[in-house]
């Protein structure tokens, strides 16, 4: 056996690694740091705007079958007539709006069961983010790998029932009626899960009163109101 041979035996018995060896493992440990570290910047810049486009995606879906199934499912045949009824005088003046309760709250009700089914159907629900948006520009917003955001409804929905007053001209007021429904949505990106709040206020039946506004109207949301 050479001399070169038996100093190799040697130094390899003793535990130590020749210069190339240890080069190898030094540059591929440095390798794995560089991209941990790049990943960990990237995570901490990109972070924010996946989670703003998401959030702002998922409040569109939401809210657009939130829309959907109130008008093609509760709505579709509701008039301010029978929501409620106008007292008049022996002179035609209007003087009392008055709720028609049992018809409001089922409609409450029927919201409530009708928007909890249509969100249930978004639970796993995937929309897939460009990641070419990340960057704000339109430039690029329809290219590179697409971000997998996965949906689930969280907790429950609650549906109110209100209404407003508005000035709609000389002597003409526009009374509105309004659902009020809040709900939750989890977001599930790559980076994050946050939960995004969904609130919406639906227009359902309006008429203008003409005239002198009645001394006593129906506030929907807080009860009988006096002028």
């Amino acid at each position: 056996m050479t001399r070169w041979k038996k100093s190799r035996l040697r130094g390899l018995r003793r535990g130590g690694l020749p210069l190339k060896i240890r080069g190898i493992y030094a540059g591929m440990i440095s390798v794995v740091l560089l991209c941990f570290i790049l990943f960990a910047i990237m995570e901490n810049n990109l972070k924010p705007t996946i989670v703003n486009i998401a959030e702002a995606r998922a409040s569109l879906i939401a809210t657009e079958t939130i829309h959907r199934v109130l008008y093609e499912k509760v709505l579709a045949d509701v008039n301010y007539s029978e929501l409620v009824y106008i007292h008049k005088d022996d002179r035609q003046q209007i003087t009392m709006l008055q709720a028609n309760t049992v018809k409001i709250n089922k409609i409450v009700s029927l919201a409530n069961l009708e928007i909890k089914d249509a969100l249930a159907s978004l639970e796993d629900e995937v929309i897939k983010i460009p990641f070419g948006q990340t960057f704000g520009t339109q430039l690029f917003a329809n290219y590179g790998p697409r971000i997998s955001v996965r949906l689930s409804p969280v907790g429950t929905v609650k549906v109110t029932f209100n209404d407003e007053l508005q000035q709609a001209g000389i002597n003409q007021v526009r009374h509105i009626l309004y659902l009020n429904i809040e709900t939750t949505i989890r977001i599930v990106v790559p980076l994050a899960t946050e939960g995004v709040s969904v609130n919406n206020r639906v227009p359902i039946a309006e008429t203008v009163i003409v005239g002198q506004v009645p001394n006593t109207y129906l506030s929907l949301e807080t009860g009988l109101q006096h002028r």
